[in-house]
């Protein structure tokens, strides 16, 4: 026997019973792919050029060696030829050569005797660290791609109405607020009081700018009050003024109220439902005659002004239960803006986002920018504090971030909490064992969890697992496919 023929043939203390013909030595020899042959035992038969060129292994020192030995000395990551002996199935998955650092798409073939018993496995093993390559490369102008794409909507809203306050956080890409904002540009229209609702954060304050923007009183005076913030023992003097000498402590001049302040212009009475009922009473007769007193004082001062009030709470369940005044609400209510959550309007998310980076990136200095994933994320988050909860986590994000890309490593764990309290309905169609059902559901829930936030760690903080748990049934899950494939 030659020595070329040695190369091929398996030595003599292990079975000389796998030979090539030389026909096919050349076909496989010129394959860009690497090809190993081992016997039914995993034991190395053939290797070619392609594969000596991918693993950075010398054939020689490998020939008739298992392939458990080389598994175990580390010099790749998996082994399709374990996993077909044991399904004694074709299997495909993904590898990695730790010494020439190459990822590679290996697929390891059963050849049977006529028994049906595996006599060979046939390995191709290509090498795809290129594709990953470019893979990430296009990931990341993909980022910059919707980074620039964010903020050209942002420049078009701008361009599109002249308002101002639009650099304040005001995005409507969403049905639900362009039907207020719609809603709004008639209503500024119009002197009658507006009555603003909805949950805390919302953006009320901000819907308030705009109706005042639209109206004609857009250059006048515009008083905003937080009716909370207030002490129920200054509400009367804070808000119609007393005279000089009204009572122990007084300003010996007197001072103006914030209806007198607000007079010719607007007042805005935000959470107008922690006012007491003594001082709702008072605000009715302000809405009825458009006139104040001061405390201390016998002259009635006329007023000018438009009122808008704000509440996030039930005003109306307040009502019937005696909490605030029926007559003080409908004179309130002429006009009733509802802004809704910014749960329901996922489409305003994205521009927000950019409008807040933006913002801060101009506040300290900076020029970061975020990923797709985060967004996707944020997006699919609750957000329970509405916009005002999303301020103040970008502001976080961009001050704690030390790389200048923003990635799902850097979002809060609350925000990943959160999403697995909210994503907790699941849908099922048809009829199906249990145990399987259960295992397609974990499946599911981890390949997303994944593929959203990037990293094991993150995926088990959100799903309330412990790490190990995610890799175990990764690997479990990996398996079943590639033999289902096969």
């Amino acid at each position: 026997m030659s020595v070329r023929e040695k190369e091929y043939v398996l030595g003599s203390d292990r079975k000389p019973d796998f030979k090539l013909s030389g026909e096919m030595k050349q076909i496989l020899e010129y394959s860009y792919d690497g090809i190993w042959i081992t016997d039914g035992q995993s034991r190395i038969l053939y290797m070619n050029r392609g594969n000596e060129r991918i693993s950075g292994i010398k054939r020689e020192d490998v020939l008739g060696k298992y392939t458990q030995e080389l598994l175990d000395q580390k010099l790749f990551s998996k082994s399709a030829v374990l996993q077909v002996l044991k399904t004694c199935k074709r299997v495909t998955m993904m590898g990695y050569n730790y010494n020439t650092k190459k990822h590679v798409l290996i697929t390891g073939n059963p050849i049977l005797d006529k028994d049906g018993n595996i006599k060979y496995v046939l390995n191709n093993v290509r090498d795809i660290t290129d594709l990953e390559n470019m893979s990430r490369k296009l990931k990341n102008k993909e980022n910059i791609i919707n980074q620039q794409r964010l903020e050209i909507e942002q420049l078009k809203a701008l361009k599109n109405d002249k308002n101002p306050r639009q650099r304040q956080g005001i995005i409507a890409n969403s049905p639900k607020m362009r039907r207020v904002f719609e809603l709004v540009k008639r209503v500024g229209k119009f002197d009658s009081t507006v009555l603003i609702l909805g949950e805390s954060g919302v953006g009320k304050e901000v819907v308030a700018d705009s109706v005042v923007y639209y109206s004609e009183r857009s250059k006048s005076p515009f008083i905003k009050v937080n009716c909370g913030a207030i002490p129920d023992n200054l509400l009367e003097s804070e808000f119609f003024g007393y005279e000089k000498g009204a009572f122990t402590g007084a300003n010996q001049k007197g001072k103006i109220g914030l209806f007198e302040m607000a007079n010719g212009g607007t007042i805005l009475l935000d959470e107008i439902a922690e006012l007491p009922l003594n001082l709702q009473v008072k605000i009715l007769r302000v809405l009825q005659e458009k006139k104040i007193t001061r405390v201390g004082g016998t002259k009635p001062i006329d007023l000018d002004i438009r009122i808008i009030a704000a509440t996030n709470k039930n005003i109306e369940k307040m009502v019937s239960e005696g909490r605030f005044r029926e007559d003080l609400f409908y004179r309130l209510n002429v006009v009733t803006v509802p802004v809704p959550p910014l749960r329901e309007r996922p489409e305003d998310i994205p521009a927000l986002i950019n409008l807040f980076l933006r913002k801060f990136n101009k506040k300290y200095n900076l020029d970061k920018v975020i990923s797709t994933e985060v967004i996707d994320v944020f997006v699919d988050y609750p957000w329970p504090g509405n916009v005002r909860e999303l301020v103040n986590v970008i502001e976080n994000i961009v001050i704690l971030s030390q790389e200048q890309q923003i990635t799902t490593q850097h979002i809060p764990t609350k925000i990943f909490n959160g999403l697995s309290s909210e994503n907790n309905k699941v849908k099922v169609d048809g009829i199906l064992p249990l145990k399987k059902a259960v295992d397609l559901l974990e499946e599911e829930l981890i390949k997303k969890a994944l593929k959203k936030y990037g990293t094991t760690r993150k995926a088990a903080s959100v799903l309330k697992v412990d790490q190990s748990t995610i890799v175990r049934k990764m690997k479990k899950f990996r398996s079943d496919v590639l033999q289902h494939d096969s």
